[in-house]
């Protein structure tokens, strides 16, 4: 998954299923179609441009007068932090001309030209339509972008790309062995966003442990705000701090085997008592009223109009829902509250993570262009510029100097200092896109988050779920090292 959401004109959520009754229609069967066709296509294109001569200007062999193709989902970043880039591009290789084209639907766009062969040079593969990575590696339709990450960097050719980049980021690109097939730019925090201005007016802080959320909550009840809200429609939201909330319970170790799709992985005490925690916000009426029937969009407004005090969600938030956000809003963010001192992490453990993902396939014409465009995205300036206008943090390390940091931005780089290396990164949503939003989510937590199904009947049918997924011979199967 990546970090932004579609625009609001479109009515389309970042991880947006669209409608549930399409969700089938419009994720599953282009995955279905990647299966087929990518395995049989032999057909389409010109073949691969000539590669350029390498030198320390041109590190990676670029071929300068060669045409670039680049895709890139317009979703809650924009387009602009690309569209910088690109004049980058442009001013290194003056004699090469760049296509850029921006959309919010990635598969429908891009599906035919994988199939014919014919894909582009650089995707930011993200938003509702994301093409599922998991297939995509499995079959073989990305290229290796390890001599990008093992190129120099802009800033100091003295040190490779690779050792510029955020502690996860390379990770996070490989599925299987030490190949790296997806760049994440942007750094995304997930937790528990909330407005630090609403919560000083109900006289408290941020709650540590489950007994203070629950008393959190009925001060809000009592002034009459709902102290929950989340994108009812997209559900898969709720996890960004369910799951870490289940890594602080339980143990890092308790994440891994659900990500492994081991066997009663779901079962675990830590994961029973977590959705107990959550159902219970339910019980208690501690939901906004007609929270399942609002989109991600919808849900945010709410919030930031002081509808409910917190929300599961990402750092993508604060630029997202910018539009409706007063300025003294005092946008923050936390990790998950735990039950209590017998949690196996401290608090203030997180869930960070790469988003945004961009690839470069293994049939693009001009590979080598395309990673080029990436060092040039991974340089400090445009490291900056992104951070700057969209609000979020890239996978470069640093890139913050004399940045003025927006609220939650500030936010979001204090939770990770506190957090140090108490950092988890679930892998179900790239590993397994259709099983985590469509089944997990949708099916699962949506239907308990909704008061329709208890946890222990959620449970059961998320770990069936699972147990379908690692036994289907047609999916590529991924496991922590």
């Amino acid at each position: 998954m990546g970090s932004t959401s579609a625009q609001t004109n479109e009515g389309l959520g970042r991880r947006d299923l669209i409608k549930r009754s399409a969700a089938i229609g419009l994720i599953s069967v282009p995955t279905v179609g990647f299966l087929s066709a990518c395995a049989s296509s032999d057909s389409g294109g010109n073949g691969k441009v000539e590669k350029g001569t390498k030198s320390d200007k041109n590190p990676l062999g670029v071929n300068e007068s060669a045409p670039l193709d680049f895709v890139l989902f317009d979703g809650g970043f924009g387009q602009q932090y690309a569209k910088d880039a690109i004049k980058v591009y442009e001013t290194n290789y003056p004699k090469a001309t760049v296509k850029f084209t921006p959309t919010q639907k990635i598969t429908t766009t891009l599906q035919p030209r994988f199939n014919g062969g014919t894909p582009p040079d650089l995707i930011d593969n993200s938003g509702a339509e994301q093409m599922d990575m998991g297939v995509l590696v499995g079959q073989k339709q990305l290229a290796d972008l390890t001599p990008l990450l093992d190129a120099p960097s802009i800033d100091d050719p003295s040190k490779k790309v690779r050792d510029t980049l955020r502690p996860g980021i390379v990770e996070m690109g490989q599925f299987d062995g030490e190949q790296c097939w997806i760049l994440n730019y942007a750094y995304t925090v997930y937790g528990v966003w909330y407005s630090q201005k609403l919560l000083d007016s109900l006289d408290a802080k941020y709650p540590e442990t489950w007994d203070e959320m629950l008393a959190v909550c009925e001060k809000a009840k009592k002034k009459g705000i709902a102290a929950w809200t989340y994108a009812g429609k997209h559900p898969y939201y709720v996890p960004f701090s369910l799951y870490p909330m289940i890594g602080k319970v339980g143990g890092r170790e308790v994440l891994d085997a659900i990500d492994n799709l081991e066997p009663k992985a779901w079962e675990h005490p830590a994961v029973k008592a977590c959705f107990e925690a959550y159902y219970e916000l339910v019980q208690k009426g501690y939901i906004l009223k007609g929270t399942p029937g609002l989109d991600h969009i919808q849900s945010q407004t709410a919030w930031t109009e002081g509808k409910a005090l917190f929300i599961p969600n990402g750092s993508w938030v604060e630029n997202e829902a910018a539009k409706t956000m007063p300025a003294d809003f005092g946008l923050a963010v936390s990790g998950p509250t735990g039950l209590d001192a017998s949690d196996k992490m401290p608090f203030g453990t997180i869930w960070a993570a790469g988003g945004e993902p961009f690839i470069v396939p293994a049939k693009a014409k001009n590979a080598e262009g395309g990673m080029e465009q990436l060092r040039i995205m991974l340089s400090e300036a445009s490291s900056k510029n992104f951070t700057q206008s969209v609000k979020s943090l890239t996978a470069l390390n640093g890139g913050t100097d004399g940045i003025e940091l927006s609220p939650g931005l500030k936010s979001g780089v204090a939770a990770l200092e506190k957090a140090g290396q108490n950092v988890v990164n679930p892998r179900l949503q790239d590993w397994y896109v259709a099983l985590q939003k469509e089944k997990i989510g949708v099916a699962g937590i949506g239907e308990m988050m909704a008061g329709r199904a208890t946890p222990a009947e959620t449970i059961k049918k998320i770990q069936k779920f699972a147990d379908e997924a690692a036994k289907d011979s047609s999916i590529k199967h991924y496991k922590h090292q």
